[in-house]
């Protein structure tokens, strides 16, 4: 069995949705930050109260906290069930163009495409699989796959579904609802909590203010509501993610990163969800998978150790195997349909490359103009710590550090549905 011939397209896809993993979880924490701050400008001028008009204003101004914020855990959850819809059904169709072009001419037409559920993000993120009697889809789509009226050619639809969605959850085993709600009752809390210690202590409510928000601005929230800024805009407004999570206070600072990471999880388990739904529908092209963490944003041990790893579909891990987990999978595509010898190269957009080339030595060895389009203004900075530390881990670090956002949209113009063959 052998990899496919275009895997810097798949390589570069993942990059890209960890860009726009940012884009998503910035929208969302912005609105939290909004909150927050209006609740802690509110606290202005309660010094001067008497303390049972303190007493009274300090619990109206929780208990509307409280309201904002389980409203922004819903509109979180929509928001993210929204943009989850849009990526399965991109990837979808992205994943099923890439396996057609890694087949010779004369075998595209065996590649099977995967129809995704209009109920398929709302399930992965709402439903809880241990309150309903869920049995997994897998054996029963590789039975439609290999039984009758699968023959070879034959052009069938396979569908991703809601109940397939009810089965994927966090890896702490919560659904993406409950994350938001919990993250917005425990802050609220926090706040009540951090506020009457602050009174208690004659602190001036200026210095808990500043604890609790940073020096986070309001103005700078509302610009930050257009979707994904340009790099330019972002260094003019300081309001990247990264920004956002070095002017923050205790209650924006730990959620910011908490977001981010829950975000960053549930695009790819969805991106690999649809990958994977893809693959498994195509049993007579690829039958295994490898897993690959070159690109995980933080290189666990677990995903370190799976790195390279060869597995049966249904049979194998699958990402995210921790929260922020960015390794991938890709197919092995059968030995009689692609042989070795046809992928000896590696085809690149510069030609052949070596079979065993990993994507940073191989971004590494391109021209200054496409190590811009992959990286932006960090292409230098690519060069320089590959010089360093060498290409595989320098990519590594990119990913990590990388906080450019890519929106939906931006992510169609690159990887859009073409034209079926």
């Amino acid at each position: 069995m052998t990899l496919p011939p275009n895997l810097q397209t798949i390589f570069r896809n993942a990059i890209d949705l960890n860009r726009y993993s940012n884009s998503v979880a910035r929208k969302i924490i912005n609105q939290y930050n909004l909150i927050i701050v209006d609740s802690v400008n509110q606290l202005q001028g309660i010094d001067e109260a008497r303390a049972p008009v303190k007493a009274a204003r300090l619990r109206a101004i929780i208990a509307q906290l409280k309201d904002s914020l389980a409203t922004w855990a819903g509109d979180s959850t929509e928001i993210t069930a929204l943009e989850l819809q849009g990526l399965a059904e991109l990837q979808s169709e992205f994943v099923q163009d890439q396996l057609r072009k890694a087949l010779p001419a004369g075998s595209r037409n065996l590649v099977r495409t995967v129809e995704i559920s209009p109920q398929f993000a709302q399930s992965v993120v709402s439903t809880d699989p241990t309150q309903i009697n869920l049995v997994a889809l897998s054996d029963d789509l590789f039975a439609a796959v290999e039984g009758p009226g699968a023959a070879a050619g034959a052009t069938r639809t396979f569908s991703l579904t809601a109940t397939q969605g009810s089965t994927i959850t966090l890896p702490n085993g919560q659904v993406v609802q409950k994350a938001f709600r919990g993250l917005a009752e425990s802050q609220a809390e926090k706040f009540g909590q951090l506020v009457r210690q602050g009174l208690l202590t004659g602190e001036p409510t200026a210095d808990i203010a500043r604890r609790l928000k940073g020096t986070i601005d309001k103005s700078d929230l509302d610009f930050a509501d257009f979707g994904p800024l340009s790099e330019g805009q972002r260094r003019a407004a300081g309001l990247s993610i990264e920004d956002f999570k070095k002017a923050g206070g205790d209650l924006t600072r730990v959620t910011s990163n908490q977001i981010v990471t829950l975000v960053r999880t549930s695009v790819n388990q969805v991106a690999n969800a649809a990958a994977n739904s893809v693959y498994e529908a195509n049993l007579d092209v690829t039958k295994k998978y490898k897993y690959v963490a070159t690109l995980d944003s933080r290189t666990s041990p677990i995903c370190r150790a799976l790195d390279g790893k060869e597995f049966e579909y249904g049979k194998g891990p699958q990402p995210p195997q921790h929260f922020g987990c960015r390794s991938t999978i890709v197919p092995i595509v059968d030995d009689e349909i692609l042989p070795p010898s046809k992928v000896a190269k590696r085809a690149s957009a510069y030609g052949p490359v070596s079979a065993e080339l990993n994507y940073g030595q191989w971004l590494l060895k391109q021209g200054n103009s496409e190590q811009q389009k992959v990286l932006g203004s960090k292409a230098p900075y690519f060069r320089k710590i590959a010089r360093k530390y060498g290409a595989k881990n320098a990519m590594a670090k990119m990913i990590r550090d990388d906080g450019s956002e890519l929106s939906l949209d931006q992510l169609r113009s690159r990887y859009g549905a073409v034209k079926k063959r």
